[in-house]
């Protein structure tokens, strides 16, 4: 079987496109994980197809980590996303909207980026005090369409992303979805930096927009940092996360994410 598909990043996220609104393809979890592989494939963080909508919006994403599994939502991949269905549809909409297992997901661009509204977080649970690889972590959690843990440390280059992710990404207090695991640095120009351990991809990524979302609202929790907060990526990006706080701590309505979505070549591959 030879594909054609298309590479791009959002903000050094890495996806594989596929235009699927014909239905013909049904992917294997080991051949969406080949393509995905770095070495033996196109090589990527995860995999988008765009597919008929079932409840009414414009299309339907379905969205792959590397490893084959199948994701709730994806952040840097809803803008890339929305950019690649707008490119092979010819749309010359203002907005697009998108079915997601998160929620409908819309989306515009914003002079050269992208902002999605993305779906109400849910499940805000303040720190909790988490035994992993060897040491006491205070970790907090909200779900941005996909399940996060936020943890705060002062020097975020040195931060073990990858043991320690590792070991909360895995721990039974997350069992059994697991979680998505992001280390915060509070900035002195009142944004953040953050670097991200990713379900699925199972090591660090340069970018994570759901993570994004989910470091940016917790930061308001925890300092009242007003909306937008800027959230600088280890890929280079700094992206801007808008909100309204709820009526109770942890509750936020009109969430958006503003970034980049790169177009990297189109090519084809036989699988």
């Amino acid at each position: 079987m030879t594909l054609s598909f298309t590479k791009m990043n959002g903000a050094g996220n890495d996806f594989v496109l596929l235009d699927n609104r014909d239905a013909s393809l049904a992917l294997t979890r080991e051949q969406i994980a080949l393509l995905c592989d770095r070495h033996r494939g196109v090589g990527a963080d995860g995999l988008l197809l765009v597919e008929p909508p079932q409840n009414g919006a414009d299309f339907r994403m379905r969205y792959y980590n590397a490893d084959g599994g199948e994701a709730e939502m994806c952040g840097n991949g809803a803008r890339c996303f929305a950019r690649y269905a707008q490119r092979i549809t010819d749309s010359r909409a203002d907005r697009i909207s998108f079915e997601t297992p998160a929620g409908v997901i819309s989306a515009g661009c914003v002079g050269d980026e992208v902002q999605i509204a993305m779906s109400t977080p849910h499940s805000y649970a303040p720190p909790t005090a988490l035994e992993a690889a060897g040491e006491t972590v205070a970790v907090h959690f909200i779900n941005t369409g996909v399940p996060h843990a936020v943890i705060f440390v002062d020097d975020l280059a040195a931060a073990d992303v990858v043991r320690i992710g590792a070991a909360i990404r895995f721990h039974p207090h997350f069992a059994p979805a697991g979680t998505n695991v992001n280390f915060v640095r509070v900035d002195a120009s009142g944004g953040i930096s953050i670097r991200t351990y990713e379900r699925g991809v199972e090591g660090e990524t340069l970018a994570c927009g759901t993570g994004v979302v989910a470091c940016a609202l917790i930061h308001h929790l925890t300092s009242n940092a007003s909306s937008p907060v800027g959230v600088h990526v280890r890929g280079g990006d700094t992206l801007r996360v808008g909100f309204e706080p709820g009526a109770a701590p942890g509750e936020f309505r009109a969430v958006t994410l503003t970034g980049p979505a790169d177009f990297v070549f189109d090519g084809t591959v036989t699988l």
